[in-house]
């Protein structure tokens, strides 16, 4: 669906943000775009829905260019950015006036999703907190049915109860036939969510797996007594967490926030051993 390569960019007279970058997303999934803040994950998803253009390298959408930007690539594909201004309209009436450049727009389903967000289609807009128009724009974005979905920090805004409606209705959303991607540092928002995980640093991916290889391959937890092996990563701060190879070792849940950590800290030799357990090639 869409494919990053070589694809390199930096804004005018500012260092490289992307450099030689090679993605690919495919439907079915639901991505974690992973980085610390200023690590290009909003530039990356500009780029994949045609808002930027690369200056070396390619990001193609069904086929084509993104910056195209062809009927089908926009009729298919919305973003929900970080930043955003909605028109002072009512909820309802931005629903019909926008829902109509995609051809796959549900009312019904969008009036379900602000239901669930607990607001009511007679809303005025600019009435709304930063966090319920964003609301708004989620819902209408997973109504659109758009074959690729892109979320840029989409929790930022959001209480606590309402991260997790978030959660829980992205995972009702996802389809064989829908990517949805999401960006963000709040790695901890997206925990039980995702299924493969993408993280930049420095310009880079320095980890690019789905949640099952890492799962398969790494195990979580404290430290076992009498441990002799090396220890890939550790911090205290999260009670005494390890990461270890998982070898004969029982499966663990997957915690996002300290594999995040580590390949930050160890990206080397986390990617190394998620690759050769998989006999793939090294990031």
């Amino acid at each position: 669906m869409i494919q990053v390569k070589s694809l390199k960019f930096n804004y005018p007279k500012r260092k490289t943000i992307l450099d030689n970058i090679n993605l690919e997303f495919v439907p079915g999934n639901i991505y974690g775009l992973f980085g610390r803040n200023g690590e290009g994950k909003s530039t990356l998803m500009k780029l994949m829905c045609g808002l930027l253009f690369p200056k070396t390298g390619a990001c193609q959408i069904f086929d084509q260019p993104t910056s195209a930007r062809t009927v089908k690539g926009l009729q298919d594909s919305f973003i929900v950015p970080e930043d955003f201004e909605l028109s002072p309209l009512r909820i309802a009436t931005y629903a019909k006036v926008n829902g109509a450049f995609y051809p796959k727009f549900s009312f019904e389903q969008f009036h379900h999703l602000i239901k669930e967000f607990h607001l009511d289609l007679q809303d005025f807009i600019p009435t709304l907190s930063f966090g319920q128009q964003k609301k708004v724009l989620i819902a209408f974005g997973i109504a659109t049915n758009t074959k690729l979905l892109l979320m840029d920090e989409p929790t930022n805004g959001l209480d606590i109860p309402s991260k997790s409606q978030f959660r829980k209705i992205i995972a009702e959303a996802v389809d064989k036939g829908k990517c949805i991607i999401i960006a963000t540092h709040q790695v901890r928002d997206l925990h039980s969510l995702i299924n493969h995980l993408v993280i930049l640093d420095q310009a880079r991916v320095i980890l690019d797996q789905s949640l099952s290889a890492v799962s398969n391959t790494l195990w979580f937890g404290k430290p076992p007594q009498g441990i002799s092996e090396p220890i890939l990563f550790s911090e205290s701060s999260f009670g005494g967490k390890v990461v270890l190879p998982r070898n004969e070792r029982h499966e663990t849940e997957v915690d996002l926030e300290l594999l995040f950590n580590a390949a930050l800290a160890r990206p080397e030799e986390i990617n190394h051993i998620l690759k050769t357990a998989h006999h793939e090639p090294a990031v």
